[in-house]
C-alpha cells in the first residue's frame, strides 16, 4: 500500500506562451489560484508571456498548472514552463502585480 503524499508547501514559477496579454489572463489566474487556496502573484512579462508565481501544496500547484493550458475563453496557450523550489513563505494571499 503506498504511502500519503504529505501535503508540504512548494513553490512554482509558470511561465506561459501564446496569447495571454491583452485577454484577461492575469484576472483569471488570480481567481483560479485563490480558489485553489495558493498564494502569489501574476504578472504580464516585456516579452509577451505572463508569469506566476505560486506557492502551496504540489498537489494544488498541479491543478493550476492544467488551468494554466486553457486560461480563459479568449486566450490561446502555446506553452507552459514550470520550474519548483522550495516554497519560501513570503506570500499570504494571490494578488496581480504590475
Amino acid at each position: 500500500m503506498a504511502e500519503p503524499i504529505e501535503p508540504t508547501a512548494c513553490r512554482a514559477k509558470l511561465y506561459v506562451k501564446g496569447r495571454v496579454q491583452g485577454v484577461g489572463y492575469r484576472a483569471f489566474a488570480c481567481r483560479v489560484a485563490s480558489q485553489r487556496g495558493l498564494c502569489g502573484g501574476v504578472r504580464n512579462l516585456d516579452d509577451g508571456r505572463v508569469e506566476l508565481e505560486v506557492e502551496g501544496t504540489k498537489e494544488q500547484i498541479a491543478l493550476l498548472i492544467e488551468d494554466a493550458k486553457t486560461g480563459p475563453p479568449a486566450s490561446r496557450v502555446t506553452a507552459v514552463e514550470v520550474e519548483w523550489s522550495p516554497a519560501t513563505g513570503r506570500f499570504s494571499d494571490f494578488q496581480v502585480w504590475y
